[in-house]
């Protein structure tokens, strides 16, 4: 899959896998004040500086790491993101205590199903919603950061757990 298209062949899809969803979450935190595709373009630069997505190892992350990571010229370099991307492993990890995985935690808001949101036109869809605004106040409540209601509502909507139908294309 190219660099330029793994995310919208991922956009949308339904995942349980917990990698997946700190990546796409990781392009949520680094979207804010740009668009999607943008952050997600830096897919390869995220990997790289962020232990392939393991976000066990992403917690264990020292200050000079993150200051080694904000040189990376492939990188976003806003030095406040890249700490959130390692604020939210560390909460990740703390949340196992309580769940088997970040998807159980994730997909035990919505039962398991996929929310879906019927829109006449795309200009319809909302940047956010109540779903995506209770679960963003349970993540900052758990330690996430920069998992403001719109942030939190595009990874819900990348990872699948929101979905939306768009019935006309115009």
């Amino acid at each position: 899959m190219s660099k330029s298209q793994w995310y919208s062949d991922q956009w949308g899809t339904k995942t349980q896998d917990d990698q997946m969803l700190f990546l796409l979450l990781t392009v949520g935190v680094f979207q804010a004040g740009l668009s999607w595709q943008a952050a997600a373009s830096k897919r390869e630069a995220f990997e790289r500086n962020f232990c392939g997505m393991d976000f066990r190892k992403v917690a264990a992350l020292f200050p000079e790491d993150i200051e080694r990571i904000a040189k990376d010229p492939e990188m976003i370099r806003n030095p406040r993101k890249i700490k959130a991307v390692v604020q939210n492993a560390r909460a990740i990890v703390t949340l196992l205590e309580d769940y088997d995985s970040f998807a159980d935690y994730l997909w035990d808001f919505v039962g398991g199903v996929p929310i879906v949101r019927d829109y006449e036109l795309a200009e319809d869809v909302p940047n956010t919603l109540p779903e995506a605004t209770v679960i963003a106040k349970d993540m900052k409540k758990r330690g996430f950061t920069f998992v403001g209601p719109v942030v939190t509502c595009m990874f819900l909507k990348a990872a699948g757990i929101i979905q939306d139908q768009v019935w006309s294309k115009n």
